[in-house]
């Protein structure tokens, strides 16, 4: 039984996707794959289930007419296994509503100290229904209506409000039993699982996998949810203005013939940090290394304003979101700069001078990967445009983008290492600088990796 009376103007409602069916015999609660049957129930309490399919209520609206049955009493069981919304009001407003997505654990037998606090993981934001407190691991979202209770959030001791003590204490004892709250902030500290996981790492795990949260696929993977609302971005992005650079185009069937094996390079592939600068890799190496790996070898239709494409790597739902910025330093034949790969021409365009502040930062933020500090022949940078991903895919549209970031990485690796090159891949890009360099807004288009290539030093 709930270890908490909630006040009387408290309402409570079937949390969404759950069906109440009531007979004379009992009511069955359902929420595939979870159901749950109620036996032993008064006529009072199965009307009151019959209302609450109606819509949310207070106790006393679902009382009426119950005479002595335990309407509170089935209220309090149907809270404590997950199966209602409850929104606690006071003078007439909502206060916040427990949003229930998964099955409760029982409630603490015993209060958190006022010196409480959030957990590092508890995420505030604000969505189209206002603010929103949720918590990664979590079985619920939690709904503030007040912004009053904002300022309890930073502990429950020391904030100032308003609000009733009574108010605060049920609060603070929803959010216990919700998970929000930690005793001392310096015990998620203390624990290496805690303390290695950052909340934007884990939140954004959470919301980009399949569970407790997501259990259809209303809103949750490649629902084409912009297809009725917005053009899909075109497979092709606009030519940058300038004197596009011809790349030389390698016979495949005679690649076919005589590149090592699958195995070969799969064993012999590695990350170089150490490049030969006086036999730095070519012009004609560079758009072999393109070709084979992230030329558009064909754009199809797949119904009214809506393209995908094919290249060397896959790309879920055919989208092909990235693009190749290759940031030359040093390779023969060609000049300076930051380019963009054309890879339906199978060109580069020139993007920005390789002095342009912005690409200076692109070359430096290499350092930290070569061999004392040395400077890279040529830096592929990937970039995404967002809104190919983003128009077909919820939820999972940026997890898609790093896992493509993954195959290409994998695929210039593999190939470079074909063609005696040698390759090193990144954790990181400075994509601030990127968008500034490119020219582009950053949700539109941003840095999502990078690639250092170039001839290897004797030994690698």
């Amino acid at each position: 039984m709930s270890a908490v009376t909630y006040p009387d103007q408290t309402r409570y409602a079937l949390r969404a996707g759950v069906t109440c069916l009531t007979t004379p015999a009992g009511a069955l609660l359902l929420d595939p794959p979870r159901n749950e049957k109620l036996s032993g129930l008064g006529s009072g309490q199965l009307q009151a289930l019959r209302t609450l399919n109606q819509g949310p209520a207070t106790v006393s609206e679902l009382s009426a007419g119950s005479g002595t049955e335990d309407v509170a009493g089935l209220m309090d069981r149907l809270t404590d296994g997950g199966w209602l919304s409850v929104t606690v009001r006071d003078g007439g407003r909502n206060l916040y509503s427990i949003r229930p997505f998964g099955q409760p654990p029982a409630r603490p037998a015993t209060r958190l100290p006022w010196r409480a606090t959030l957990s590092k993981f508890a995420v505030l934001h604000r969505d189209s229904d206002g603010f929103v407190l949720e918590h990664p691991l979590s079985w619920c979202d939690v709904r503030i209506h007040d912004p009053r209770l904002l300022s309890l959030l930073d502990g429950f001791g020391a904030a100032e409000s308003p609000l009733a003590v009574s108010i605060k204490s049920q609060l603070a004892a929803d959010l216990h039993w919700c998970g929000f709250l930690v005793a001392d902030p310096e015990e998620e500290e203390h624990d290496f699982a805690t303390r290695s996981w950052s909340a934007v790492d884990l939140w954004f795990h959470r919301r980009s996998t399949l569970g407790e949260r997501t259990v259809t696929w209303d809103h949750f993977g490649p629902t084409k949810w912009a297809k009725d609302s917005f053009p899909q971005p075109p497979a092709r992005k606009p030519n940058y203005l300038g004197e596009p650079v011809s790349l030389a185009t390698p016979d495949l069937a005679a690649l076919r013939a005589t590149d090592p094996t699958l195995t070969a390079v799969l064993e012999d592939r590695q990350s170089t940090r150490a490049f030969d600068d006086a036999n730095p890799i070519t012009c004609d190496q560079l758009g072999e290394l393109l070709y084979r790996t992230a030329r558009t070898r064909g754009v199809r239709s797949a119904g009214p304003g809506e393209e995908l494409a094919s290249r060397p790597y896959p790309s879920g739902g055919s989208v092909y979101e990235l693009e190749l910025y290759p940031i030359v330093r040093h390779v023969a034949g060609l000049a300076p700069g930051m380019y963009h790969y054309d890879s339906f021409d199978h060109v580069l365009r020139p993007v920005a001078d390789p002095d342009s502040p912005a690409v200076q930062r692109l070359l430096r933020a290499t350092s930290a990967t070569l061999a004392e500090g040395g400077e890279p022949q040529l830096v592929l940078l990937l970039a995404a445009r967002s809104g190919r991903v983003m128009w077909t895919y919820e939820q999972v549209a940026y997890a898609s983008i790093l896992k493509h970031v993954g195959v290409v990485t994998q695929t210039v690796y593999l190939a470079a290492t074909a063609m005696g090159l040698g390759a090193c891949a990144q954790g990181f890009s400075d994509t601030a600088a990127f968008a500034a360099a490119a020219d582009v807004d950053e949700l539109a288009e941003c840095a999502v990796g990078s690639i250092i290539v170039g001839s290897p030093a004797h030994g690698r």
